[in-house]
C-alpha cells in the first residue's frame, strides 16, 4: 500500500508543474521586427521585453550608424566605431540573421530564409547583406505584431555596369571594401612598371551622387589625401585627383542656397571636381561613360544617387504603396488595398511612408519614428489607447566638407517669420557635426572608442595597412 501511494503521487505533481510553467507564455504577444536599421534598432532598443515577446529577423547581425560610415572607409574611424551588436539584447530576444521573403498578413505568418552561409559553401570575399541566396532551409515564423523596417539598397536606376563595378556606401563592409581599394589603387600605382597616364587613371577617385552621403564621402578622401596619402606616397598624393557627379543642378540640394555654394567654393579651392549636370550612361571595369564627357577611367567608383525599393516591399501587394515604400496613416500602420489601416502591422523608416505626408528619407525620420512606435507598444501592452498621431521634430541637417569644415541648417518652425532658419559653416559648424555625432552614439564602448580615434589620428596619422 504504501508503495501504491508514492508511485501515484508523482504523476499528480509532474502534472501541476507542468500546466504552471506551459501557461507562462501566453501572457505575452509576439512581436516581430524586420530589420536592425535606424527605425527597427530603435524599436528593440526601447521595447518592454517584459511585455512583448520579441524576436528581430535581420540579415546583419549589428545595427550600422551611417554618419560615421564615410570616415571609417578612409581609417579616420575603425570599423567597429560605426556598428552596434544586435545581440545585446539576447536571451531576451530572439534573433534570427535571415531574409523575411513573404508575408502572409492572413495567417500572421513570415516566410524566412537564412543568411548565413551553409558549411558547404566556399568562402567569398565579396560578402554582403543584399546577396539573396539559397543558404539553407526557409522556415516560417507566426507574428501577433509586426513591425517592417526593412529599409532600402541603393539605387543604381538601372544604369549598366554599375552593381558589377561601382562600390556603395551604406554598410560597414562596403567600407571596409572601400578602404581596402583605395590604399590598393596607391600600391598598384607605386609599382616602377606603371607609366604617369596609367598612375592618373588609377588614381582618379569618382563619386557618383551629390548627397550627404557622398559629399562627406569626398570631404573625407580629401583629407586623406591631403594628410597621410602626401606624406607617405609624396610622389603619388600630386597625381591623384577627386571628381564629384550629379545630375543635378548643384549639390546637397536639400540646404539652404547659401551654405550650398559655400560649399561648392570649399571644394573647388581644394580642387575637388564639382561636375554637375553631367548623366552616366555605363560604367565598365576601370571607366565610367559620361555624356557631357565620354570616358571616363576611375581607379574607384562611388555610387550614391539615392534609394531603390526593398525586394521584400517590391513583393508585397496587399498594402498601399509607391515606388519604394508602404504607405501608413499617422499612426505608422500601414494601410491595406481596402483603404483600411491595419492594427498589427506598422512600417517605419525607408520602408514606410505616410499618406499625404511626405517625409524625407533619412536616418533623422526613422529613429523618431522608431521612438514613437516604442510609446505607442507600451501603450499597447497596458491595453491603453494611444491617440497622438506621429510628428517629424526636425532637427537640421549636418555635412561635413573637410579640412576641419562643416555645414548645418535647420528651417525654423513652422509659421515663423521670414522662413527663419538656422545656419552655420566652417569650423563652428564642425565642432557641432563631431559634437553631434558623438552625443547620437548609442553606446558607452562607442561612446569612448569614437572620440579615441579621433585624437588618436590626430596625432598619430590614420593606419594605411591594407589587410
Amino acid at each position: 500500500m504504501l508503495r501504491t501511494t508514492r508511485i501515484s503521487a508523482k504523476p499528480f505533481l509532474f502534472n501541476l508543474s507542468r500546466n504552471f510553467s506551459s501557461s507562462l507564455p501566453r501572457s505575452k504577444e509576439r512581436l516581430v521586427i524586420l530589420g536592425s536599421g535606424w527605425g527597427g534598432y530603435e524599436v528593440l532598443r526601447g521595447i518592454d521585453k517584459n511585455h512583448w515577446d520579441v524576436t528581430v529577423l535581420s540579415p546583419n547581425t549589428y545595427f550600422n550608424f551611417t554618419p560615421l560610415l564615410a570616415s571609417c572607409a578612409v581609417g579616420t574611424l575603425e570599423f567597429r566605431c560605426a556598428i552596434e551588436p544586435v545581440r545585446r539584447y539576447t536571451p531576451q530576444v530572439t534573433y534570427y540573421q535571415a531574409w523575411c521573403d513573404e508575408i502572409d498578413f492572413t495567417q500572421k505568418t513570415l516566410k524566412c530564409m537564412p543568411a548565413t552561409r551553409p558549411a558547404t559553401a566556399e568562402p567569398r570575399e565579396e560578402e554582403d547583406a543584399t546577396t539573396q541566396e539559397h543558404r539553407g532551409t526557409p522556415f516560417t515564423l507566426r507574428f501577433d505584431k509586426l513591425v517592417i523596417a526593412v529599409g532600402a539598397y541603393s539605387q543604381t536606376f538601372n544604369i549598366p555596369g554599375v552593381k558589377e563595378h561601382a562600390h556603395f556606401l551604406k554598410d560597414v563592409k562596403d567600407a571596409r571594401r572601400i578602404r581596402g581599394r583605395i590604399l590598393e589603387c596607391f600600391e598598384q600605382a607605386n609599382q616602377p612598371t606603371m607609366s604617369d597616364i596609367e598612375r592618373r587613371n588609377l588614381l582618379n577617385f569618382c563619386v557618383v551622387g551629390g548627397g550627404p552621403t557622398g559629399v562627406e564621402f569626398t570631404a573625407e578622401l580629401f583629407d586623406l589625401l591631403h594628410s597621410d596619402i602626401t606624406k607617405h606616397y609624396p610622389g603619388l598624393a600630386r597625381l591623384a585627383k577627386i571628381t564629384l557627379y550629379d545630375v543635378a543642378p548643384s549639390i546637397l540640394g536639400m540646404f539652404d542656397k547659401s551654405l550650398i555654394q559655400y560649399a561648392e567654393k570649399t571644394f573647388s579651392r581644394e580642387g575637388i571636381s564639382i561636375l554637375t549636370r553631367h548623366h552616366v550612361e555605363r560604367v565598365e571595369a576601370g571607366k565610367l561613360v559620361v555624356k557631357e564627357q565620354g570616358e571616363v577611367p576611375f581607379g574607384l567608383l562611388v555610387w550614391s544617387t539615392g534609394l531603390a525599393p526593398n525586394p521584400l516591399i517590391s513583393s508585397i501587394n496587399e498594402i498601399q504603396k509607391d515606388k519604394k515604400s508602404l504607405i501608413t496613416n499617422d499612426h505608422l500602420n500601414v494601410i491595406m488595398r481596402d483603404g483600411s489601416p491595419n492594427p498589427d502591422v506598422w512600417a517605419i523608416g525607408d520602408a514606410g511612408k505616410i499618406e499625404d505626408a511626405p517625409l524625407p528619407a533619412t536616418a533623422q525620420v526613422a529613429n523618431q519614428k522608431g521612438k514613437y512606435l516604442v510609446k505607442k507598444l507600451r501603450y499597447i501592452a497596458r491595453d491603453q489607447e494611444h491617440l497622438k498621431p506621429f510628428e517629424f521634430h526636425n532637427q537640421g541637417s549636418l555635412a561635413y566638407i573637410g579640412d576641419w569644415k562643416a555645414i548645418y541648417d535647420r528651417p525654423g518652425p513652422p509659421g515663423s517669420e521670414g522662413g527663419f532658419m538656422q545656419k552655420e559653416k566652417g569650423r563652428a559648424a564642425w565642432v557641432l557635426w563631431r559634437s553631434a555625432y558623438f552625443t547620437m552614439t548609442l553606446s558607452w564602448r562607442n561612446k569612448i572608442l569614437v572620440p579615441t580615434y579621433w585624437f588618436m589620428n590626430w596625432i598619430f596619422g590614420r593606419d594605411l595597412t591594407r589587410f
